[in-house]
């Protein structure tokens, strides 16, 4: 990944953003693409919207480097934290599929509207896709994966908090705490 080029952002980033967190994690958080701290560091949501995120996590008593591994679909920072483009997302979705395929997550928590619509693959908003379990076929398996709102639109909009919430409550219920066997 550190040399691909598939799209221009190879040209303005500082580092690829493969993830961080226990590569034996049973749920694997994918965001949406690396911020400019994201990419100074070359880990995911360690800025504002990551110390959120720990906090999300610690309330639901998961914790960042042993229950969860984070991703972000767009592995490059586009330029000026602007929204993933299509083609961005399209030439960097094999990377993520890959990478889910090899981590073999029991579960899956998409964290924003960009995340969701590339794994779902649809163009439904965050708010029609959250409060329901979906699957995610990849290889011989489907995994259950929640939608909910990311950090840093929560971060601009508060009052969806108790809206994530109840997400996190969905995913602790519904996504298995532990990795099958094998």
């Amino acid at each position: 990944m550190r040399s691909c080029e598939r799209c221009g952002l190879c040209r303005s980033r500082q580092q690829t953003v493969f993830g961080s967190g226990s590569p034996s994690a049973p749920w694997l958080i994918v965001g949406e693409a690396p911020g400019a701290e994201e990419d100074l560091r070359g880990e995911p949501f360690v800025g504002q919207a990551g110390r959120l995120l720990d906090a999300m996590l610690a309330a639901i008593g998961l914790d960042r480097g042993r229950d969860v591994f984070i991703t972000n679909v767009l592995k490059c920072r586009p330029p000026g934290n602007r929204n993933p483009e299509p083609d961005e997302v399209a030439r960097c979705a094999p990377f993520l599929r890959r990478q889910i395929e090899l981590l073999a997550p029991s579960g899956i928590l998409v964290m924003g509207r960009f995340a969701a619509q590339a794994l779902l693959e649809t163009d439904a908003s965050v708010a029609g896709l959250r409060n329901r379990v979906h699957r995610y076929a990849v290889g011989n398996a489907e995994l259950p994966l929640v939608v909910t709102y990311h950090p840093a639109y929560l971060l601009r909009n508060p009052a969806d908090k108790a809206k994530a919430w109840a997400d996190l409550c969905l995913a602790l219920a519904r996504l298995p705490r532990q990795r099958p066997p094998g």
